[in-house]
């Protein structure tokens, strides 16, 4: 018989296949959106990429082509990078997994933002690692509190999403970053630097990479969000000495990220003008973000309160009194209209009167409508 797992399944990925009925508008996954995918230019890519190598077998690290597209990219937006830094992974999932695996025994103690990636929780969770939160506010983790955390508990990792946080949307500051930096080139902590959403800014000026701040940080990156998820590209961006390891664990896990994909996505980069894309990506979402922010105030009870955020995909809501979001999901869907309830995304004690709304997939006028229904669910 298969050994029990502790871990529970995604109620995010759960949820998905319950509201996939036409009339549902969902609020649930932090889904791109499919119709701004640039299908024609990836098509051709495609088309260019295939070839006996490309249908080959393909080294672990990575296509060397796509890795060097990538380095350039990190590069041009402030964090120094070469081909040879960089693991091609798939997802940025992988990532996680393959340092989840690499770094941590049984028992080790993980730290993370509170609330936090709920897919990293579940990493953590099967490697029988032991969470303990960081507390934060609106600007992101607080580094005072991650010390007494390091002091008390030692953890063998930090995991945060410091841009556009998932699931609350935050960004923590830069003088925030370079203190976490210094805090853990001190005391040798590894962190993870889950980067999804970075380029997805839709106000104010970027933030620099927490990588850029010590070589103490391992830096994650995909595709899902400015190309398409379906391709599954991640990258790893690691120190050489780990980076061998890292290696071999991938080795052990899948030899290597599909060939044609990484060919695939390394024409694309070559002949097509990524940046161009982003912007219209952040063009259609700003609008969306904006739909959402306007349509809240009359739609949730007096007392809610919900977060601001400059890019990424998720508005965070904690609504009044006492609530439990998971016993209003049934109601909210009978009118047609999901959100994620916001539990899931706590390693210890939830806040179950916490929500979270994307607003990537749905169009303006569907926003409007979908709150409107959610305030009908939630009066």
């Amino acid at each position: 018989m298969p050994r029990k797992l502790a871990v529970a399944s995604s109620p995010v990925r759960d949820l998905l296949a319950l509201v996939n009925r036409p009339e549902v508008i969902s609020f649930a996954g932090g889904l791109p959106a499919p119709e701004l995918f640039d299908v024609d230019a990836l098509r051709a890519a495609f088309d260019k990429a295939v070839s006996r190598r490309s249908l080959q077998y393909a080294p672990t690290e990575g296509d060397l082509d796509l890795r060097g597209h990538v380095a350039a990219r990190l590069t041009a937006r402030g964090l120094p990078t070469g081909a040879a830094d960089l693991l091609v992974t798939t997802g940025s999932q992988q990532a996680l997994t393959l340092l989840v695996t690499a770094l941590l025994e049984p028992g080790a103690v993980v730290a993370v933002e509170e609330p936090t990636y709920l897919a990293a929780l579940q990493a953590f969770q099967l490697a029988g690692a032991r969470v303990v939160p960081v507390a934060g506010d609106e600007h992101g983790m607080d580094p005072a509190a991650l010390a007494e955390v390091v002091e008390r508990e030692r953890p063998e990792l930090l995991y945060l999403v410091p841009t556009f946080a998932n699931p609350t949307g935050r960004t923590l500051t830069a003088a925030r970053r370079r203190e976490i930096a210094a805090l853990a080139d001190r005391h040798g902590l590894w962190v993870v630097e889950d980067d999804p959403y970075g380029e997805l800014r839709y106000r104010g000026e970027p933030e620099p990479a927490l990588a850029t701040f010590s070589e103490r940080v391992l830096y994650l990156g995909s595709f899902s969000k400015i190309g398409a998820p379906g391709l599954r590209l991640g990258w790893l961006r690691a120190p050489a000495e780990l980076l061998r390891t890292l290696v071999i664990v991938k080795q052990a896990a899948d030899l290597h990220t599909s060939t044609i994909d990484q060919a695939a996505a390394a024409v694309y980069l070559a002949d097509n003008d990524l940046d161009a894309h982003v912007r219209g990506l952040c063009a259609a979402y700003r609008e969306r973000r904006d739909a959402m922010l306007s349509a809240l105030p009359s739609a949730l009870p007096e007392g809610a309160r919900w977060s601001d955020p400059d890019g990424g995909m998720f508005v965070w809501v904690t609504l009044p009194g006492d609530v439990d979001t998971a016993e209003l999901l049934p109601k909210a869907l009978a009118q047609d209209v999901a959100f994620v309830p916001g539990a899931p995304f706590f390693a210890t004690v939830p806040d179950r009167s916490a929500l979270r709304l994307s607003f990537t997939t749905n169009t303006v006028a569907d926003i409007a409508e979908g709150v409107r229904r959610l305030g009908i669910a939630l009066g």
